[in-house]
């Protein structure tokens, strides 16, 4: 397999975390639109977390883009391991912000924040996924 061709499945599977995030911040972002839901306790502190969550998603995608383009400088890789990092941190932060949106939902909206925490399941393990990939590649602990 050629050097770029391994980084294949780490730049898909941070794609499909990426993914999901596009589906978190839009639905969660869809509350502040809604009368019923505009002031929803927790959303507001979980973007916090959610927007830097989102950066660090950009940018590892970016990175294994980059490897996968045949580019091979250590920086890139450190950046790569870093972001995703970054973002599993981000991720703690999002998911208790969305428990707590859970249990303050109005009930006509609990299962639509159901879904949101569904899809931060998706984007969580295909992050995780990036993750163990990643370290076969490295042979070291991202």
């Amino acid at each position: 397999m050629r050097q770029n061709e391994i980084w294949h499945p780490v730049a898909d599977e941070i794609y499909y975390s990426l993914y999901g995030e596009q589906m978190v911040c839009s639905m969660s972002t869809q509350l502040f639109h809604i009368p019923e839901t505009k002031d929803l306790k927790g959303n507001a502190d979980m973007h916090t977390h959610l927007i830097p969550a989102s950066y660090h998603r950009v940018t590892a995608s970016g990175s294994a883009q980059r490897l996968m383009n045949g580019e091979s400088s250590t920086s890139i890789l450190e950046t790569l391991v870093d972001c995703i990092r970054n973002a599993e941190q981000r991720d703690r932060n999002v998911r208790s912000g969305l428990d707590v949106m859970r249990n303050a939902a109005p009930s006509s909206y609990k299962s639509f924040v159901e879904n949101i925490i569904r899809w931060q399941d998706y984007t969580e393990l295909h992050l995780q996924n990036a993750k163990q990939i990643t370290m076969r590649i490295t042979s070291s602990s991202a």
